[in-house]
């Protein structure tokens, strides 16, 4: 049976929708403040999924939009299910799995294991594709940490977990994302044609794996995480990989709110680490923020694909987030 998205959306959709605000325990005034916080910001898109229904969405929540580095997260399920096959293990090194660039890597470097690389800390600072000016800027020296010392956010390490899953499973990853994921959490808008590979020779050869996705597409894939990894009576990911990977692995210093898993943000700071709070989080505002103490999921949108957004590159900010996102946990009656 077909129901409508509340609020901005009208085109149908499988997900099922409160009734109203009120029988959902929420404030219909205070989620109005929340709505206005929303609208004085540069977002395109936000939507809450409470106890498995939609709560409310704003905006196109249809449109398939880069999803930029929440991809990460989506690849974190695809390895944690390779891990548990025992296709892949998080002690392979480098040199073990063959991996290799255009800059020769070093032998220490090539000590760098996928627990390594799935948390940010391979030590092995090269050129990567799709590289902001400040990851750049901020990159070391090569050869300057060990591999797992330092945590310090590195494309290169994760566009390698991509060649890495393509190599060591001879599968594709996004075909294998479709398939296993998006095709049974019965996704809406999101297709094999909203994926590519970027490649950027002339920085690496490893390139990225790139994802459009909508924003109620993207709360399936939080709401599977917040049923650890569970989909009408289907395990899609290893409950185990997921409290895993949405762990802390790795202290962040320049963030005072999360810290790092297997390529996810983990909050380890109160309030939000007192709800359990862990997110997907992309460049100018993307994110899939779970909060499993409340049983819920909200997503946030940029569309960074308008050409408006080309010249002003227009942005919510982290902090910007979380204060909407803590209005609407303000609005649940206790």
């Amino acid at each position: 049976m077909y129901v409508y998205l509340s609020m901005d959306s009208s085109s149908e959709t499988t997900w099922e929708t409160h009734e109203s605000l009120e029988s959902a325990g929420f404030n219909p005034a205070a989620l109005e403040q929340a709505r206005n916080y929303y609208e004085s910001l540069n977002s395109t898109a936000a939507m809450v999924i409470y106890e498995g229904k939609v709560l409310f969405s704003w905006g196109d929540v249809t449109k398939n939009t880069n999803a930029h580095s929440v991809r990460k997260s989506f690849i974190s399920a695809l390895i944690g299910n390779e891990i548990e096959r025992g296709t892949l293990s998080l002690e392979q090194t480098l040199e073990d799995l063959s991996v290799e660039d255009d800059t020769p890597l070093t032998s220490l470097e090539k000590r760098a294991n996928l627990s390594h690389l799935m948390t940010s800390s391979s030590g092995v600072y090269l050129p990567a594709g799709e590289e902001s000016f400040g990851m750049r800027l901020s990159r070391p020296a090569r050869g300057s940490n060990f591999p797992g010392q330092h945590y310090y956010y590195n494309n290169w390490d994760f566009n390698v977990l991509g060649t890495i899953y393509n190599q060591q499973t001879e599968r594709d990853v996004f075909e294998d994302f479709y398939e296993n994921i998006a095709v049974p959490l019965g996704m809406e808008d999101f297709s094999l044609s909203n994926t590519y590979y970027k490649h950027e020779d002339r920085r690496s050869r490893h390139p990225s794996y790139l994802f459009r996705m909508s924003a109620r597409d993207m709360a399936r894939f939080g709401q599977l995480y917040l049923q650890e990894g569970e989909w009408e009576g289907e395990q899609l990911v290893s409950k185990e990989w997921i409290k895993e990977s949405t762990s802390a692995q790795k202290t962040v210093p320049s963030n005072s709110v999360f810290d790092y898993g297997y390529l996810w943000w983990v909050s380890t700071t109160p309030p939000y680490s007192d709800l359990g709070l862990y997110s997907a989080v992309g460049r100018y505002g993307q994110s899939i923020d779970i909060v499993p103490e409340l049983d819920l999921v909200f997503v946030h949108r940029v569309d960074s694909t308008t050409l408006t957004h080309q010249f002003t590159r227009s942005s919510v900010n982290e902090l910007q987030r979380l204060q909407l996102l803590q209005l609407i946990l303000d609005a649940r009656r206790s």
